[in-house]
């Protein structure tokens, strides 16, 4: 069959599974209520045949009663299983959409599963090529259904991908997220500032409703360029080859200070970042009693869980880009060396940090480089920026593992709007320290530059300073969000207002 655009082709083939497991479905049910069936038909005539008579006249009284209490095929309790199973007929074709991918396929057959549950993975995150494959490792299951449905909905939707143009790819970047604005909004010294450059909970899961709905695909900086080898053993930068179907937008997400600072304690943030137990990076928040708590409370949980539940948001499994000080530690321990005396857990707590750097880049996470001392490396003298740079080897990347991504604090860029040269003492350092891209703050839709052996990308700030001077009732003229989301529907408005301009 012929479609019109690939969101015709994956609405059809997500129907065509949804009807499959339907099917598969009521064929279940109906055998279980006839085995029910059969049981209590059992089970009343070996009654009937031991009280003889006496009890006909009772159960005939009692029939309507008696179905409703102990018949398990009512159709009271059967709409109550299917409920609290999640599979209910009346569910919406959005919920039984993304229900999909968790569980695609359950056709008896163990490694017939295995097969079309794998490439079923590839296939939803735009990885034709790895779930074609999957689909023909096995020649036992090449006539199989199934497969041959999968593999032509591969083949047709890779038909009509598009190339990105790596110029055009966007950069959005958060701070940590506000968990609870009544502590963030208090009034004290920080509340300024929170304002300002951080975003709310509420807000960052609107923001991310939108791009999903705009068509926003998430990709890695490491998609949009990477380092090649020639024949002469010279490395350079060359763009990506990132293939996505008509309709779809590709972009970058970072977060920066992801350290969890001492400052942040009580105001509504996440405490640590862990390894939770489903092998997945989580977080940690103290409650208001002491207890500790954990779960979806800061940027990394909160995309996992959306990217769960919308696995084509992210390309190929990526995720977005972490930076990390030092000057505190990372993670939410207490890592530097300043605080070996004071922290009973110094040494405990590094390698708990070097466990966890390694699940989130194990779960496609990018992680970076945000200084030492989140210094400014535009105003800094090179002396200062080398120091700094040593003590981040030293302190932070030996813990996380290297890192070729430098996001600059401040957005302070260490050239101006013209390429790099090795003329740039602080360039040249940076770049034999092993950095390829390097992040700065710009407000413009996009910015990339392409060196012959770096990556320049400018990123936009979605804090509560970009969306208040973006709300038509604050400044009309201007639009720096608009092809991301509404921000009058996005701008949380437990905020205090005006929220003061940036200095």
């Amino acid at each position: 069959m012929e479609y019109n655009n690939d969101f015709e082709r994956r609405r059809a083939y997500i129907s065509s599974r949804e009807k499959l497991r339907k099917r598969r479905r009521t064929v279940h049910i109906t055998i279980l209520l006839i085995v029910l069936g059969v049981l209590l038909l059992g089970i009343g005539g070996l009654l009937l045949f031991k009280k003889g008579g006496r009890l006909s006249t009772q159960l005939k009284n009692n029939t309507s009663e008696s179905s409703a209490e102990s018949d398990p095929s009512g159709d009271d309790k059967t709409t109550v299983s299917l409920a609290e199973s999640g599979s209910g007929e009346d569910a919406s074709p959005e919920s039984q959409e993304a229900a999909v991918p968790a569980a695609a396929y359950n056709t008896g057959d163990t490694a017939l599963d295995g097969i079309l549950n794998s490439a079923h993975a590839k296939f939803v995150t735009y990885d034709y090529d790895a779930a074609i494959e999957i689909l023909n490792s096995n020649p036992d299951y090449a006539e199989n259904s199934d497969v041959k449905e999968l593999l032509a909905s591969c083949e047709e939707t890779k038909s009509t991908l598009v190339r990105a143009d790596v110029n055009k790819i966007t950069h959005v970047f958060f701070h940590s997220l506000i968990m609870d604005n009544s502590k963030a909004f208090d009034g004290d010294a920080d509340s300024k500032g929170y304002n300002q450059v951080m975003t709310t909970k509420s807000e960052f899961l609107k923001i991310l409703d939108s791009m999903y709905e705009k068509g926003y695909v998430l990709v890695k900086l490491h998609d949009i360029a990477h380092e090649v080898t020639d024949e002469n053993g010279n490395t350079k930068m060359v763009a990506g080859d990132i293939m996505l179907p008509p309709g779809k937008i590709p972009f970058v997400m970072s977060q920066d200070d992801l350290c969890y600072y001492e400052y942040m304690d009580g105001d509504g943030f996440a405490s640590r970042m862990i390894v939770g137990e489903n092998g997945k990076p989580t977080c940690e928040m103290v409650m208001d009693d002491g207890s500790v708590s954990v779960g979806s409370y800061d940027l990394v949980p909160l995309l996992e869980d959306f990217i769960t539940e919308h696995p084509d948001f992210s390309y190929r499994g990526a995720r977005a880009v972490l930076a990390f000080t030092g000057y505190q530690g990372v993670l939410g321990y207490r890592t530097d060396p300043s605080y070996e005396s004071s922290n009973p857990n110094y040494e405990a707590d590094k390698e708990t940090v070097r466990q966890v750097a390694q699940c989130l880049r194990d779960n496609g996470w990018e992680l970076a480089s945000h200084s030492w001392g989140h210094i400014n490396f535009g105003k800094r003298s090179f002396e200062d920026v080398k120091t700094d740079s040593d003590k981040w080897a030293s302190r932070v990347e030996s813990l996380i593992g290297k890192t070729d991504i430098l996001l600059y604090p401040f957005g302070s860029d260490v050239g101006d709007w013209h390429p790099y040269t090795m003329e740039n003492e602080k360039y040249t350092y940076l770049h034999e320290l092993g950095f390829r891209y390097f992040c700065n703050v710009d407000s413009s839709q996009y910015w990339v530059q392409f060196g012959s052996d770096y990556l320049r990308q400018g990123r936009r700030n979605l804090d509560g300073y970009r969306m208040y001077y973006d709300l038509p009732e604050t400044n009309p003229e201007k639009d720096h969000l608009s092809d991301l989301f509404d921000v009058t529907q996005v701008f949380d408005r437990e905020r205090p207002v005006p929220v003061a301009p940036m200095n």
